[in-house]
């Protein structure tokens, strides 16, 4: 049971960090200040964190025994 969780979390973490770190990467905006390029990101920080946090959870889940 803990493993079909474990996979459950996993998964279902990766989809939403890639589909949210898409997203906030999409959310910003870049100009050039001194002849580098600085990006200012408008997006909410929030739901990637959570994302990784529930994959991390996944794998450990996954690694236990």
């Amino acid at each position: 049971m803990r493993n079909a969780i474990g996979a459950i979390l996993t998964v279902g973490g990766l989809a939403s960090l890639i589909y949210t770190g898409v997203n906030y990467l999409n959310e910003s905006e870049s100009f050039g200040v001194f002849g580098m390029d600085v990006v200012v990101s408008q997006g909410n920080i929030v739901p990637v964190v959570v994302s990784a946090v529930v994959l991390v959870v996944g794998v450990v889940l996954l690694r236990a025994k």
